[in-house]
Formats: structure tokens, C-alpha cells, sequence
């Protein structure tokens, strides 16, 4: 089991910058790929980056490349979504994510989510 607890949302105004955090605790962090996801009101859950156990191979969607960032720290058993150039449209729960394969193929576990309120 794994338990998935993100951080770092909130409101900022448009062009702004917010960094997320996603602490893990519980099976050993660095066995699992991680990735974020956000769902804005009546939408449905959308993918945004994925990151192996190393860190080594990252993807990001296309929608939030280059303005989007997804690190981790096996270290601190934290991943990181970095988010720039904030627009309104990014106004959305936030959710970390984990897989034994990858994020992008199948979820294991979810994060209880953040809010990101993006202001104009």
C-alpha cells in the first residue's frame, strides 16, 4: 500500500508560478512511476506528466509542455509538478499519481488531490 499526500495548491494569478508536492509514504517510493493529473469542474480526469522510478525518463502532454515541469526526489519519496506561466484554463483538483508500470498505462494508487485556482 501506498499512501499518496499532495501539497502546494492554491490561488495565484494569472502568469504565476505554483510547485506542487506529492509525499509518499508507505512501499518503498523509488519502485514506482509517478505521475499528475488535474480535473477541472465537468471534465473529465485529464494526464499531464509522468516520471519513472529514476527520474531518469519524463513526458509531459503536449496542452502543458513547456510551461510544466514533473521532477522527483527519492530521497524525500516526493514528487514534484512545477507549474509556470499559469493561465486561467490550469484551474483545476490536482492529483499524484502511482504505478508500477506507468501512469500513463495504469494508476495503483491516487493522491486525495489539491486545488489549483488560476485568477485572471
Amino acid at each position: 500500500q501506498v499512501q499518496l499526500v499532495e501539497s502546494g495548491g492554491g490561488l495565484v494569478q494569472a502568469g504565476g508560478s505554483l510547485r506542487l508536492s506529492c509525499a509518499a509514504s508507505g512501499r518503498t517510493f523509488s519502485v514506482y512511476a509517478m505521475g499528475w493529473f488535474r480535473q477541472a469542474p465537468g471534465n473529465e480526469r485529464e494526464f499531464l506528466a509522468s516520471i519513472d522510478w529514476s527520474g531518469a525518463s519524463t513526458y509531459v502532454t503536449e496542452s502543458v509542455k513547456g510551461r510544466f515541469t514533473i521532477s522527483r526526489d527519492n530521497a524525500k519519496n516526493t514528487a514534484y509538478l512545477q507549474m509556470n506561466s499559469l493561465k486561467p484554463e490550469d484551474t483545476a483538483v490536482y492529483y499524484c499519481a502511482a504505478s508500477l508500470t506507468s501512469t500513463r498505462e495504469s494508476v495503483d494508487y491516487w493522491g486525495q488531490g489539491t486545488q489549483v485556482t488560476v485568477s485572471s
